[in-house]
């Protein structure tokens, strides 16, 4: 039998402080909920739900949040939960966002809060995983919010907690994430001026922060590119035309244009292909084959220079061998970009929640987040918060969506200060 862990939040007496002392302030309420949010942790990471279809989860969160006396409307993009303090004196409108949806994985951790849950994806049973930290994202932003209601008597404006489900994206023929949120009104409603967010990173070394102005994080396009021959007797390649061969040449190709074609000086490109389908046995050579990957850019003049020579490159690689091709480029997330005077400006919170030499400047990350939705409509920082084992060589370091993905919950106290001091310092230094 499954443990379900039980969460109880305890609330202290608020202290009268004024702007110089509240980070000591928010340092004694995290430290006072650090086990709790560990145990938080933990309950959302024994059962996870994939993307759109987190109905118990999202179940759970609004029960915690209803509880704690927040305003709380559910069903916002499907599963999606929003919560809201409003303090009722003027002043911003300030977003903190967690997700919380999982990935079709099979937990291969050992853990004894692992996850056995199965769910179904594309029509066929999977087990499912908190392999990206989604569990750890949602139980700060509780964490947030506990110490943010306990505070909000010295506070003006509003702060919105938004649940946002289907980051990792929703299933084919579905609207979900970030995108639906902000297409439901979420930003509107809510009158929201400021966007913060943060990732915890399994091989970013403990009590640490990342951040990068402008693009964190990358574009994501999917590419699907159908490869048409003419099918034969694998005996006799030569009556027909062979699209094995021909879609292996333009995974080729495709490599060829990132490292001879783009000027990477300026910002990296990649192009990777992650599934070939094509054929039924060994003695036949199929009519086609359907090559999907992804394309992962930071600039969108070099976007759409990468789109026309990948359509060059596979119709003149297929052209050559006689066969026909399709190309399909689909828009995905765009770039998430921090605004460079929101992320200048907050720097001292995040200095203040884990140690000024602990805040680093960080590279581009080639992942992709939608996240980067609501960076598009306003002024967002997203920051990158690593957790990996004190001890542990990078190369060591677990990996993000995959079995034995495995996080230090000694970050979680870091997570939920930087939170707390982001909305707590925006609000109280920009009246509205």
């Amino acid at each position: 039998m499954r443990k379900l862990y039980i969460i109880s939040f305890i609330f202290f007496p608020l202290f009268c402080f004024t702007q110089n002392d509240h980070y000591t302030i928010v340092d004694q309420y995290a430290k006072e909920l650090e086990s709790t949010i560990i145990d938080l942790r933990r309950s959302f990471h024994q059962f996870p739900e994939l993307s759109n279809r987190e109905f118990d989860t999202s179940k759970k969160i609004a029960d915690i949040m209803t509880k704690m006396g927040f305003q709380v409307e559910t069903g916002i993009a499907i599963t999606g939960v929003v919560a809201v303090l409003d303090t009722g004196r003027p002043g911003p409108t300030v977003a903190l966002r967690a997700d919380i949806d999982g990935l079709p994985i099979i937990e291969d951790t050992g853990l004894p809060f692992a996850s056995k849950a199965i769910g179904e994806y594309l029509g066929e049973e999977v087990g499912v995983m908190h392999a990206c930290g989604h569990d750890a994202h949602i139980a700060m932003l509780i964490g947030a919010a506990n110490i943010i209601k306990r505070m909000s008597s010295t506070l003006n404006g509003k702060i919105v907690f938004v649940f946002q489900p289907a980051e990792e994206g929703p299933p084919p023929g579905e609207e979900g994430g970030a995108a639906l949120m902000i297409k439901e009104g979420l930003i509107e409603k809510y009158g929201i001026d400021v966007f913060f967010g943060q990732h915890i990173r399994s091989n970013y070394e403990l009590g640490t922060i990342r951040y990068k102005v402008g693009g964190i994080m990358a574009a994501a396009n999917k590419l699907t590119i159908k490869v048409k021959g003419e099918q034969t007797h694998g005996s006799r390649p030569w009556n027909g035309v062979d699209p094995i061969v021909v879609s292996s040449q333009i995974v080729m190709g495709l490599q060829t244009i990132v490292s001879r074609q783009m000027d990477i000086t300026n910002e990296p490109v990649v192009i990777s292909v992650g599934k070939i389908n094509g054929g039924i046995r060994n003695n036949i050579i199929p009519e086609e084959v359907e090559m999907v990957g992804t394309i992962r850019t930071f600039d969108t003049l070099m976007l759409n220079d990468i789109k026309e020579k990948i359509r060059r490159t596979a119709i003149n690689i297929a052209k050559s061998a006689g066969a026909e091709v399709e190309v399909l480029i689909e828009d995905g997330y765009p770039v998430t970009e921090n605004d460079a005077l929101l992320t200048r400006a907050m720097l001292p919170s995040l200095y203040a929640s884990i140690g000024e030499n602990n805040v680093i400047v960080s590279r581009a990350s080639t992942g992709a987040e939608d996240f980067s939705f609501y960076a598009q409509k306003v002024p967002s920082l997203y920051y990158l918060l690593g957790a990996m084992p004190k001890g542990t060589s990078i190369f060591e370091a677990s990996k993000h969506h995959s079995p034995g993905f495995y996080i230090d919950e000694a970050a979680l106290i870091y997570g939920v200060k930087s939170l707390t001091n982001l909305a707590i310092d925006y609000l109280n230094s920009n009246p509205k």
